[in-house]
């Protein structure tokens, strides 16, 4: 039976990061994914799964002729389902909204994300943001709400750039510094130029620009300015990029594309045509050899020895053929959900009775209309800009910080894809023709959508379970979350929605906000007598916190479990909060922190042990106890 160093439970972001790392040292890693790959890597030693994450023919996950709403192009399988946002549908009266599928639900809100699991998982569809968390995002707690990271920003610093040029960000460094309040040296450059402004951006930066709006919870004023947002995709490289040795893009299966970019497909969600996007799948195309990746293998348990030492873990096929797999050190980056279901179903790290507890996301509140001009929808990028200054400062006392995206692709997050305009003109207006071509090209071309990204603060009432009697193909118990908004999230909705109103008036907008039919907003909610609602932006935080002690927390500031040497879980279940900024970025940064320490682990586990000294020879004539011993 084969022996590794690491063993690595998921092939995401954070799970292909830990084991490039790990691999290109040497290292003997196995990575075991729950989820299908392209048929040249399964179980391959011989280096990376076929990065273009094409199944062949009969292959499980084979692509699906009618792709499931979140938009992958693949099929869950029975034996490894995940979430579907179409999972959850509005109800009338009490709770609200209804659950089935894969995450089953208890709360008085629902949490509104999904995520995926296949070879690359989430990071595949995911939108290709990469902004940094600010400096004060690691410590909210003078703010009188949150919990304090284990280290600060400066500490992680070196690592967000790492991970900005493992992902290849595309970013403007002066504008970040002045807009954002990123403490970037005069020297730093991204590896490529920032994205291009998107016809929206341009639109209400001309209108916008140095207006200012009420904040009617924090009773202030915020100055509004359009800031381009960094990018994981590919873009022109920048010729300062550490220090003048320059950038190459990388496009598929990771390899050098001097001449990739991001060429407008508008498809980013579920595919990059152009492989400018990065995916997790890049990472794997530049693995070692000897990283071995197992795909269809669902980790059901982690062994602990008798003094609590991580020592491998048990997996089961989608046959339910029960498998082992011993290392060293096993790093749990399956998903804040799956890794604290795994924790949960092993009974490990839960000293802290914090495993599962502190489910965090984006709450995002959705407002939406027309422009009196065209908006250039569906031309590159579902957001490329936004406005950042509610991310900060002693607001965040009263109401939760937000961000603000420009949603670039009109409402189809909204109200779904541009069938619902024919719909509406064709059985609601009794449009035929050219007449109907005529008004669902002037509706559609005018449309936007504002994105209020809503921080999220950790609350333990927050939380992934194991259902009592609810079981996968596997025979495995479902996850089970409680889930709910709290006051302080309330009220930066009521902010946020105040500032849209503002917005709109400014642009002269026809705002169509309208949170119905009550099917279609399982997250919708009242407060003050307004009516909200929200989605999940895919951003699962917080199930295996990470703290100062072992008595609050689950994993320690290297994403280290306090109860098991040898046992890490990464991923953003260990970020202490999630604050305004899309995860993506920080995650790999801890990811590659983490890859750091678990190295030096390694290293002092292969040290050689230093034997002691001979005794000095006796002096003539003198003979020693042994000796003497010996001779009697």
């Amino acid at each position: 039976m084969t022996r590794y160093d690491v063993i690595v439970v998921g092939a995401g972001v954070a799970g292909s990061l830990v084991a490039h790392r790990i691999g290109r040292l040497g290292r003997r890693v196995l990575v075991l994914e729950a989820g299908t790959a392209g048929t040249a890597g399964t179980a391959s030693a011989a280096g990376p799964p076929d990065a273009t994450g094409a199944a062949g023919p009969g292959h499980e996950g084979e692509p699906a002729s009618d792709p499931p709403s979140t938009g992958f192009p693949f099929r869950p399988h029975p034996a490894a389902p995940w979430p579907e946002v179409s999972d959850l549908a509005g109800t009338d009266g009490i709770p609200g909204y209804r659950a089935s599928g894969h995450l089953r639900q208890d709360g008085p809100l629902p949490y509104a994300s999904g995520y995926v699991r296949v070879n690359g998982g989430t990071g595949n569809v995911w939108t290709g943001l990469a902004p940094r968390m600010l400096p004060e995002d690691f410590d909210t707690e003078p703010f009188g709400y949150g919990r304090r990271w284990p280290l600060t920003y400066d500490e992680l610093e070196p690592h967000y750039r790492a991970a900005e040029e493992e992902l290849g960000v595309a970013a403007d460094a002066d504008e970040q510094r002045e807009h954002v309040g990123l403490p970037f040296p005069d020297d730093y450059a991204f590896p490529m130029r920032a994205l291009p402004a998107a016809r929206l951006d341009r639109v209400l930066s001309a209108r916008l620009d140095g207006r200012r709006v009420k904040d009617p919870v924090a009773r202030r004023e915020v100055e509004l300015r359009v800031v381009g947002t960094p990018h994981a995709r590919n873009g022109v490289p920048d010729p300062r990029y550490d220090a003048g040795r320059g950038y190459v893009p990388r496009g598929r299966d990771g390899r050098p594309d001097p001449d990739s970019r991001c060429v407008g497909s508008a498809s980013c969600i579920p595919h990059c045509p152009s492989y400018a996007k990065y995916t997790p799948l890049k990472t794997q195309g530049r693995w070692s050899a000897t990283v071995t990746l197992r795909d269809r293998s669902v980790v059901s348990r982690v062994l602990v020895d008798a003094s609590g030492r991580a020592t491998g873990v048990e997996y089961r096929s989608y046959d339910g053929k029960v498998s082992v797999a011993h290392a060293d050190v096993v790093v749990l980056a399956a998903h804040a959900v799956e890794n604290a279901r795994l924790l949960l179903l092993s009974g490990l790290a839960d000293r802290s009775g914090q495993v599962g507890r502190n489910l965090m996301d984006h709450p995002v509140l959705l407002t939406w209309g027309l422009l009196p001009e065209d908006a250039g929808p569906y031309r590159g990028p579902g957001s490329v800009s936004g406005f950042e200054g509610f991310r900060a400062g002693p607001a965040r006392r009263l109401r939760a910080p937000f961000r603000v995206e420009f949603g670039t692709w009109g409402w189809i997050w909204a109200k779904g894809p541009v069938d619902t305009d024919v719909h509406h003109f064709l059985a609601e207006r009794g449009l035929f023709g050219a007449e109907l071509r005529r008004a669902v090209g002037d509706r559609i071309r005018r449309q936007f959508t504002l994105q209020f990204e809503m921080e999220q603060s950790a609350d333990p009432s927050n939380r992934v379970t194991l259902h009592p009697h609810e079981r996968d193909a596997l025979g495995l118990p479902r996850p089970l979350v409680t889930y709910d908004l709290d006051e302080h999230v309330r009220e930066g909705m009521v902010a946020a929605r105040a500032v849209s109103d503002q917005i709109f008036e400014l642009l002269g907008a026809e705002d169509h906000t309208d949170y119905a039919p009550v099917a279609a907003w399982p997250g919708r909610f009242e407060h003050g007598g307004r009516a909200y609602g929200y989605r999940g932006a895919g951003h699962a935080a917080g199930t295996h916190i990470m703290g100062d002690s072992p008595a609050t927390s689950v994993v320690d500031g290297r994403q280290r479990c306090w109860d098991h040497p040898g046992l890490y879980a990464v991923g953003c279940g260990s970020m202490p909060s999630v604050a305004t900024s899309n995860p993506t970025l920080t995650m790999a940064a801890l990811a590659l922190r983490s890859a750091e320490h678990i190295e030096a682990d390694l290293a002092s586990r292969d040290r050689p042990v230093t034997l002691a000294p001979p005794p000095p020879p006796s002096p003539a004539g003198e003979t020693s106890p042994t000796s003497r011993g010996a001779s009697a």
